[in-house]
């Protein structure tokens, strides 16, 4: 049996570069397709959190709805909610999870899970917040918390009562053009199993416009880091005092875009439009 001659020292070297050069750009593509497959998966989980959240625009009873979301990454964690309940009344909703991507995107889904199976048992905002609060200590990791607005429109006497745990205070536009904030409530969910919170109802007639939007809204920056700031919001809702919900919404967001112009907004954006057209 005749031994293979060893190959001369210049071959194989090439060898052993060739076979580098293969592994190289097997990781590579193995690496592009794994990012592509995650790419992909992403953005099915970008759809299902879209068919999680009720329709753009609405309308129930006197209201006139528009809620619009912008993640700042392909999911996010920012949230709107509207559930008309059997009775005629409306529970309006909007919240914001801690950090941004997957797991913000994961901890929403399980925040709206909630809620829509606790508001059946109990609509009250402050019992409801309260619950929804031991729920996400219970099964939530220590350091994610959530922001939440939550109020209950009643049709029959044009009261809202509402709770804010620690969300941004929606803008409440009078038909004269007061701004009110409505920030009565308590701390963010998911800090301290044991959180109380206070409710506080005020009265909308027709004209009212109440604005809940997330902070990705008013912390917006241009390229000279200058905020959005809720002044801006407050001009953007003057703008358009009298217009229906979907063009008040549709406006606000152009602005906080025309605001930051090329500038990737550094986090999710949402605005929940609610406007009273009265009957």
């Amino acid at each position: 049996m005749r031994l293979p001659l060893p190959l001369p020292a210049w071959e194989d070297g090439t060898l052993w570069l060739l076979t580098g050069f293969v592994l190289v750009n097997l990781l590579f593509v193995l690496e592009v397709l794994d990012r592509f497959t995650l790419k992909n998966d992403l953005e099915i989980a970008r759809e299902i959190q879209t068919a999680m959240l009720p329709p753009g625009s609405l309308a129930t009873g006197p209201l006139d709805i528009d809620g619009r979301t912008r993640p700042a990454n392909t999911v996010g964690g920012d949230f709107y909610d509207v559930l008309s309940l059997p009775d005629g009344r409306v529970v309006i909703a909007l919240g914001d999870v801690a950090g941004k991507g997957s797991p913000a995107s994961l901890l929403m889904a399980l925040l709206l899970a909630m809620l829509r199976t606790i508001v059946d048992e109990d609509t009250e905002p402050a019992a409801l917040t309260s619950r929804l609060n031991t729920q996400i200590v219970r099964h939530a990791l220590g350091s994610r918390f959530i922001t939440l607005f939550v109020g209950l429109y009643d049709p029959a006497t044009d009261v809202l009562r509402y709770v804010n745990a620690g969300q941004m205070p929606p803008l409440l536009r009078r038909r004269d053009g007061r701004v009110e904030r409505l920030e009565t409530g308590g701390i963010a969910l998911g800090m301290f199993e044991g959180s109380t919170y206070a409710a506080a109802e005020t009265g909308l007639t027709a004209g009212d416009v109440l604005t809940l939007y997330s902070d990705g809204v008013t912390e917006a920056e241009d390229r000279e880091g200058t905020p959005f700031d809720e002044a801006g919001l407050e001009r953007a809702l003057e703008m358009r005092a009298g217009q229906r919900a979907a063009d008040i919404g549709a406006g606000i967001v152009s602005a906080v875009e025309a605001h930051a112009r090329a500038t990737k907004l550094a986090d999710d954006l949402t605005v929940l439009v609610v406007r009273h057209a009265g009957g």
